[in-house]
């Protein structure tokens, strides 16, 4: 029977997840009740996806303010340190910038303009413009921003994260001097001791600071690596992708987790003999377009998956195709020429061919992981489990 329906994404409700719990069999019991309930079944290449997060609390992945600060003092001396390139977020960034605080004497604070890394914006472009400011090259400090720019809150939290984040150093005991800037090197004119809180450009950010001569370069990713008097920890990602738990405690990123998904796909192979795909996912790679904010927070999209969903996807253009190479034909002369040259596919690298054309030459766990994280939600859905089918079907597929 011919096939009318293409990829499914369904986000499936289990149990509120607490530390030590059986992740493994809570997400297959899920998914197989979920099937029972809703009238699907298991499918080979169907894919089973579960959000960081719940891996992180079944872990018992957390670390208070003062294991924070303990590890930057240890790491950056204790005395005045550079935090720079920060997210402007009250869930990503606030309570680690607590615990950052309290390790310290000083802050000099070097915030990115017109806006943070993931695109959360301090001033618009158009209001830069029309102060005569160049982003690239200009150096504010908190006295200049305020004369040309005001209070800027943001549009959707309300926060103006330039007062928030110099408030909430001081509260801690640090004294702070706040700056606006986009090149690294500007932080050393103030202190030689820095850390980097860039997520996905902070191996350049080291780099530079360190040929600028920098004495103390550590990233948020250098930072809990290993446990604090019993906290939690990541020993390849640190503070990077961590989200409040509470007003004094961060959430990590989850450790190890291969195990995990291996065992996911063990039990399900056993239950159902069918050969499912299994990932752990982090923030999708999507932006907002009205507030221009994406969706990058996390260290990596895929933070473990099994040996299936590795590549990227090999897929021709149906409307080159058909706009193309059978210009000429319509109705069912048009639909079996595009199944026979998709059938024609050898499974070898369609790169740089026409027909290929304008498809999406990225990573299958970044495509995966946005469409679970769209999926999924960030607030009350209750189902930090996605279960995709027909994801690596095409035109042909019956």
């Amino acid at each position: 029977m011919e096939r009318n329906v293409g990829t499914i994404s369904r986000g499936i409700r289990c149990p509120i997840i607490r530390e030590g719990d059986d992740l493994a069999k809570i997400v297959a019991d899920s998914v197989l009740k979920a099937g029972e309930t809703d009238g699907f079944e298991l499918r080979d290449r169907d894919i089973v996806c579960v959000t960081e997060s719940v891996v992180a609390r079944s872990q018992g992945n957390y670390a208070s303010v003062d294991a924070i600060a303990a590890d930057v003092k240890n790491k950056l001396g204790g005395e005045t340190i550079g935090v720079i390139f920060p997210i402007l977020s009250r869930n990503r960034f606030a309570v680690c910038l607590r615990g950052i605080a309290k390790g310290a004497k000083k802050v000099v604070l070097m915030l990115s303009y017109p806006s943070d890394e993931v695109g959360n914006e301090l001033v618009s472009l158009d209001r830069i413009d029309e102060a005569g400011v160049n982003p690239y090259s200009d150096v504010l400090t908190l006295e200049k921003y305020r004369e040309l720019f005001g209070e800027n809150r943001h549009p959707f939290t309300g926060v103006d994260y330039v007062q928030y984040y110099g408030d909430l150093i001081r509260e801690c005991g640090a004294d702070v001097e706040i700056i606006f800037a986009n090149h690294a090197k500007e932080i050393l004119n103030y202190t030689k001791n820095v850390l980097t809180c860039d997520i996905h450009t902070r191996q350049r950010t080291k780099r530079i600071l360190k040929a600028a001569g920098a004495e103390i370069v550590c990233g948020l990713d250098d930072i809990l690596t290993e446990s604090m008097d019993g906290s939690g920890f990541n020993t390849r990602f640190g503070l990077l992708g961590s989200n409040k738990a509470t007003e004094d405690s961060v959430k990590l990123f989850p450790n190890e987790c291969q195990d995990l998904v291996e065992g996911i796909q063990a039990d399900l192979k056993e239950r159902t003999g069918k050969n499912v795909e299994v990932m752990v996912y982090g923030d999708g790679a999507f932006k907002d377009p009205v507030g221009k904010i994406w969706e990058l927070a996390d260290p990596c999209v895929g933070v473990a998956y099994t040996k299936g969903l590795e590549g990227t996807p090999n897929e021709l253009k149906l409307k080159y195709l058909a706009d193309n190479d059978f210009a000429d034909l319509s109705g069912d002369e048009l639909k079996d020429a595009i199944s026979g040259r998709i059938r024609e596919k050898d499974g070898g690298s369609l790169v740089g061919k026409m027909e290929a054309e304008g498809t999406t030459p990225r990573q299958l766990t970044d495509l995966i992981g946005s469409l679970c994280d769209l999926t999924s939600g960030s607030g009350d859905k209750g189902t930090p489990i996605v279960f995709i089918q027909g994801y690596f079907d095409n035109y042909t597929t019956e």
